[in-house]
């Protein structure tokens, strides 16, 4: 049983890789952040139209892995019609959850992200999307990088 879920969450990142969703530009958006990770050269820029304190439309658009194309490509989706305080305290789960392996069922799609905690150099491809939405929905930085971050706290 353990494999099928395995195969599953492996197949959730590669399909969302391959045919990520939300990958644009948002001329629109009153909210823009951009995450960058120099060390393996990903680097992408979310894209949020807030409406008051609701996220009411998210993309984002860049390069990098497979992992943290799938990654943003699941969060612009994830954080669609939630308040900043939703977001923040989703980004707390994800970052949990790929800092450590714990997930459960509430975080559907999000859980196959759960196993990046067994490959301390990807856990920072897997949150970097995450930085930045959480960087633009607090209206902050308009850049975030994982330099400098350690791998097992990040």
């Amino acid at each position: 049983m353990l494999d099928d879920l395995n195969d599953l969450y492996q197949q959730v990142i590669l399909e969302h890789a391959k045919s990520p969703r939300n990958f644009r530009e948002m001329p629109g958006a009153n909210r823009v952040a951009q995450g960058r990770n120099p060390i393996c050269g990903d680097n992408y820029t979310v894209f949020l139209l807030m409406d008051g304190d609701v996220v009411k439309d998210a993309s984002f658009q860049g390069s990098g892995c497979a992992i943290s194309k799938a990654s943003a490509s699941l969060l612009t989706g994830a954080i669609k019609g939630k308040t900043r305080a939703e977001v923040e305290t989703l980004f707390g789960h994800v970052h949990d959850m790929v800092t450590t392996g714990k997930a459960d069922e509430s975080m559907g799609k999000l859980a196959a992200f759960a196993g990046v905690y067994k490959f301390p150099a990807r856990v920072k491809c897997a949150i970097l999307s995450w930085h930045a939405a959480k960087a633009a929905v607090e209206g902050g930085a308009a850049s975030v990088s994982t330099e400098g971050d350690d791998p097992k706290a990040e």
